[in-house]
């Protein structure tokens, strides 16, 4: 029975571990998409700007939000957004889609590109917080 005990207190310290790891990865990444909210929005409301709404970016088609005008290169570029593509376009935005239009010179920390991505993947495509 000790062994029983014992066994749920630590699990339960793992797991309130990795949820305080999660909050603070999306808190940094709050923090980072203030380079990214001069031309996106997330979030309840958020609207087409310069750049694409990002709400429900996981798994979504690059290039296919409703009423942006993309670029013929983005709407063709033929992936769909996942953690990897994601830090592979926010490292050189150019390198991974050439001809698209962002004007953003990228991202060199993987921490920062990571802790962003969870933050924006909080966000269903109706924008309210999973």
């Amino acid at each position: 029975m000790k062994g029983l005990a014992l066994y749920i207190v630590l699990a339960a310290a793992v797991l309130s571990e990795a949820g305080a790891a999660e909050a603070q990865d999306s808190a940094a990444g709050k923090a980072a998409f203030g380079k990214c909210q001069a031309c996106h929005a997330v979030g309840a409301g958020a609207k087409n700007k310069l750049g694409p709404e990002l709400n429900g970016l996981a798994d979504r088609k690059a290039g296919a939000v409703a009423g942006y005008q993309y670029s013929p290169a983005m709407k063709s570029s033929g992936f769909a957004w996942d953690q990897s593509s994601f830090a592979d376009f926010m490292k050189n935005p150019r390198t991974k889609v050439p001809g698209n239009k962002m004007a953003f010179a990228g991202m060199k920390d993987q921490a920062e590109i990571a802790s962003l991505w969870a933050y924006l993947t909080r966000f269903n495509a109706d924008g309210s917080s999973k």
